[in-house]
Order: C-alpha cells, then structure tokens, then sequence
C-alpha cells in the first residue's frame, strides 16, 4: 500500500528538477564573462515530468478499473538546451538579472517540493495515530 506514494515520487522528482536548474543557473552565472558562451537552460518541469511518463493522469490501479494508461514516473534526464537572446559585443549570451530571476524560481520550485513533501508526510503520519 505504501510502496506506490506517487505524491513523494512527484516531491522528489520536483526537487531533483531544481537542483539540476539551479546547476545550469550556476555554470550560466561563472560564464557570464567567458568570450561565446551560450546560457543553457532545462525543461520545465511539468514538461520534464510529462514526458517522463509522469503525470498525474488516470491510471489503472487493479485489474478491471479504468484502462491502463501505462507509463513510468521516472524524472528522465533533462537535456541542456540554448537560451535565445542578446548577446555581448565578445559573443557571451548570459544575462546576470536573468539569471538571478531564473535562480529566484528554482528556488521557490524547491521550496514547494519540500513543502509537498513534508505535508504530505503529516498526513501520512496522522493516518498511522503518530501525529506530527
């Protein structure tokens, strides 16, 4: 009953999201002066996990209910990809104020998924007499 808690899958899968941006958002940030860097970037999440097979689409849970939807809900590894925009006179793309905007919502993004995380343990705990 308990092996199959898709909503921490889905906490740790939201935080490993994170933590692989906020690494891009880093290498960007120390490149910032490198002559013809390019800023990378990751999918968003809710793509990453889509595509993953992730999402929170009806699934059949015993034999005869609904149909099966199929799917893993491993978070597939997300491919770096360019960040369009302006570059510098020596070619480097990075945009300090962007990224800082971008870092400021990685780490919301983890803050939710801790949040998630930590309510969603209450509850299991409260189900189990333990309390928080």
């Amino acid at each position: 009953m308990f092996d199959k808690l898709e909503i921490f899958k889905q906490a740790h899968a939201m935080a490993s999201h994170a933590g692989a941006r906020q690494s891009a958002i880093a290498r960007n940030i120390a490149n910032a002066d490198t002559p013809g860097y390019r800023p990378t970037d990751i999918k968003p999440f809710a793509e990453a996990y889509q595509d993953a097979g992730g999402g929170m689409a009806l699934r059949q849970t015993r034999e005869g209910h609904l149909g099966p939807t199929g799917g893993s809900t491993a978070l597939a590894e997300a491919m770096n990809r360019p960040v369009p925009g302006a570059t510098s006179p020596n070619g480097n793309g990075v945009s300090i104020e962007a990224e800082m905007v971008k870092a400021a919502e990685v780490r919301q993004s983890h803050d939710m998924a801790l949040s998630i995380y930590q309510n969603s343990l209450g509850i299991l705990r409260t189900s189990l007499g333990r309390g928080r």
